[in-house]
């Protein structure tokens, strides 16, 4: 992902919202969100040629996502993927308070990289570019590709535009209007990441319009309710702008309060697409 927005605990009704946009190469193999084949709990899309994610769920309540830090001088060739930081906690077990120490350590080993980590209880966030890794506190935050909060023009907007939404029920539409958002900052406002003017200023849109063979692949909105109940809707694009299609899932976490089960049983089961609404 090159862009998160996402509200933790801040909403009576949901644990977690999250709107988000994955900025790569169209030319980058990659399979739109669905249940894995070798790890049936894990929702996500995939990359397909590391076999890693930028951003997934798990049916007993874990989420995790990732950004790169933008640094094109230190970037190097021969490292492991960074999408493994995401796969490896969706399909492990460890908490993510413990994962985000493991990370810490092997850290060195990947290019620039920042992720969120979390599970029903605590969310977590920790980058190879920032320090120790630290406890996300309740409120709503936004990430690109510098570390949690950096205040860019991109990540400002998104956050506001969130927390605007807060106001009213969860909306799909509403949140993919936030990421579909391309305009540009002004060049007083952009930041200096060791690219062209240029190139800066095109980055600073929400969503990326495709140029070179680069921008925004697919956008991703996410809601945890507290009672167990979640929505996981990608919506993806082609080199051209257009929409390629959307993917849409609603389902129970496993272990939640029996009025969500019974919910749960009078659906589609779990891992069923549906139409965003």
């Amino acid at each position: 992902m090159c862009l998160i927005a996402l509200a933790w605990r801040t909403h009576p009704a949901y644990r977690l919202v999250v709107a988000a946009n994955r900025d790569e190469y169209f030319g980058r193999l990659s399979a739109p969100a669905g249940f894995w084949d070798d790890h049936r709990g894990v929702l996500a899309g995939r990359d397909l040629e590391a076999g890693g994610t930028w951003l997934g769920i798990t049916l007993d309540g874990r989420f995790a996502a990732l950004t790169n830090y933008r640094n094109p001088a230190d970037r190097r060739t021969g490292v492991p993927s960074r999408g493994a930081l995401v796969s490896d906690f969706l399909t492990g077990k460890n908490g993510p308070a413990e994962y985000v120490k493991d990370v810490g350590r092997a850290a060195a080993s990947y290019n620039g990289f920042s992720l969120l980590v979390g599970d029903k209880d605590a969310l977590w966030f920790v980058s190879n570019r920032g320090g120790a890794p630290v406890r996300v506190a309740p409120g709503v935050h936004g990430l690109s590709n510098h570390l949690l909060d950096t205040p860019w023009p991109k990540v400002e907007r998104a956050r506001a535009k969130l927390a605007k939404q807060l106001d009213e029920p969860f909306d799909t539409m509403a949140a993919f209007d936030l990421l579909g958002d391309t305009e540009r900052a002004p060049n007083a406002e952009l930041p200096s990441t060791g690219v062209s003017l240029e190139l800066e200023e095109r980055l600073s849109a929400i969503r990326i319009l495709a140029a070179g063979g680069y921008g925004t692949r697919c956008s991703t909105v996410l809601c945890f309710t507290n009672d167990g109940r979640v929505e996981f809707h990608e919506r993806s694009y082609r080199e051209d702008g257009g929409t390629a299609g959307t993917v849409s899932y609603r389902l129970t976490l496993s272990g939640a309060k029996a009025r969500a089960s019974s919910r749960r049983a009078e659906s589609r089961p779990p891992g069923t697409p549906l139409p965003a609404r």
